[in-house]
């Protein structure tokens, strides 16, 4: 065996091992369960060739255990579960209705007011809730049946719902962002810190494009006006646990004393669950309701370690192979405007976007483009005057992170895999709404427009992104 393998270049084999890694997935295998395969067949050939069959294989067997063990003994990891956990608990403890009360209230005069409250409301949500998903089949039971009922066209409420959940891909607490400062080994503070901005900014654009949208075809869904300013007012305590909650997560985290910071962003997190649950014990949840929450929670965690232990064998045996400094080097070595190579990448993202879910592309992706991007400012020592972009490697690891996150959220729309979209439905569905998957895609395609506009921002504008991280 060792012999047959000699000649073998292993670097050849990285690629055609990546090129089955992208089929496998795209014919329906879990990202998981592929990238853990293709990652030990790899680390196989790789050490078969250096040490033989028998010492090669238990070689592989050994590291592909050690790595999922090492990372999820980590202590960043243990992070996710408790901003999952979060939401769900949100949810059964009724603040989320509150909160689209009081939106409906406040801007429902607007042209597609139901949409635009939809729109504002899921952003506050999802500064609560780390998943996307969970936040489009939140607001799936709620706003939907409100806008039904007001003659709004089903496909626009759908896919308002469907976009508005993306919202929780950027605003902190992000699931998606953690991760994507875990594989990348960057600040989860600064990282949660610089998507508030572009979270809020890429709100306004959803909520201009509703706007639009209603005022261009009246039918898609009218105002809602009525409300005095009494009843506007009332609405808000309401909401004011959602603010609360909030406000104990970044306080946490950002206020420094004395002795550094007052609490690690695990530690924030695991205080933001408690106090939602004393919340929704106080107003009433049932047993049945925390073990849905604590269920629903668990599920979605255990999906996203499971994409991220098999994942990370892949990426050990890439690092073997030397592939994504080759990539870097390649990158780097383009004699091309760094803002069109980054736009190629972004491209690039945009199609696989259409075959593979959020998560699984960005820790599929990342250890070979992420690499390329820093290698394309300068390296990691670069200064800000010598940079490609503007920006020291710090800078430019987070600007990078906030857009392809962003780019992430265009997988949770886009046909045919968009996993938003399919939430809402089945959500639509199981309420006995007249609402298809077709309608949700179809509803939901403008805003991939308003996705496009919201990235173009953030590349011309970095200040946007590294305002707030810059004052920690």
């Amino acid at each position: 065996m060792r012999a047959l393998l000699d000649g073998v270049d292993i670097f050849t084999v990285s690629l055609w091992l990546s090129g089955l890694l992208l089929l496998l997935v795209l014919i329906g295998v879990r990202v998981a369960f592929a990238a853990a395969f293709v990652g030990m067949l790899g680390l196989c050939l790789y050490f078969m060739q250096r040490q033989g069959f028998d010492r090669g294989l238990v070689t592989a067997l050994k590291l592909a255990g050690q790595v999922p063990h090492s990372k999820a003994t980590g202590y960043a990891l243990s992070l996710i579960p408790t901003f999952i956990l979060i939401g769900y608990l949100a949810y059964y403890a009724g603040l989320t209705k509150a909160l689209f009360e009081a939106a409906k209230r406040w801007v429902g005069w607007l042209p597609g007011g139901l949409g635009v409250a939809t729109v504002f409301a899921t952003a506050g949500f999802a500064a609560v809730s780390g998943a996307s998903v969970a936040t489009s089949a939140v607001f799936a039971r709620i706003a939907i049946p409100e806008m039904l009922k007001l003659n709004y066209d089903k496909a626009f409420a759908a896919g308002v719902v469907a976009a508005g959940g993306t919202l929780a891909s950027l605003i902190p607490p992000s699931a998606i962002l953690v991760i994507y400062a875990i594989i990348v080994e960057e600040s989860v503070g600064k990282l949660l810190l610089a998507g508030f901005i572009p979270g809020m900014v890429s709100a306004l654009i959803y909520a201009g494009l509703v706007i639009g949208m209603a005022k261009y075809r009246k039918t898609l869904g009218p105002p809602v006006s009525g409300f005095t300013w009494g009843e506007r007012f009332a609405s808000l305590p309401g909401a004011l646990p959602i603010l609360f909650v909030v406000f104990i997560i970044i306080f946490s985290i950002y206020y420094r004393g004395e002795d550094g910071a007052w609490a690690t962003p695990t530690e924030a997190g695991a205080l933001g669950a408690f106090v939602v649950l004393i919340m929704a014990l106080w107003k009433g949840m049932k047993w049945g309701q925390l073990r849905s929450a604590l269920m629903e929670a668990a599920k979605l965690t255990v999906m996203i370690f499971a994409m991220i232990w098999g994942v990370l064998i892949y990426v050990r045996f890439l690092g073997f192979a030397q592939l994504p400094d080759h990539f870097a080097g390649f990158i780097a070595g383009l004699e091309m405007s760094p803002y069109l190579v980054l736009l190629m990448i972004l491209g690039a993202y945009v199609i696989l976007g259409m075959f593979m879910d959020a998560i699984g592309m960005l820790i599929l992706t990342l250890p070979v483009t992420f690499p390329a991007i820093m290698a394309l400012n300068g390296g990691p020592d670069i200064t800000r005057e010598m940079s490609a972009f503007g920006m020291t490697s710090e800078e430019c690891a987070i600007w990078f992170g906030i857009i392809v996150v962003k780019m992430a959220e265009l997988c949770l729309i886009t046909p045919p895999i968009g996993l938003n979209c399919f939430v809402v439905a089945g959500v639509a569905q199981d309420s006995k709404l007249p609402i298809s998957v077709q309608d949700v895609f179809r509803g939901a395609t403008p805003f991939f427009g308003a996705d496009v506009v919201t990235v173009g921002v953030l590349i011309a504008f970095p200040g946007i992104v590294l305002w707030l991280p810059g004052l920690v």
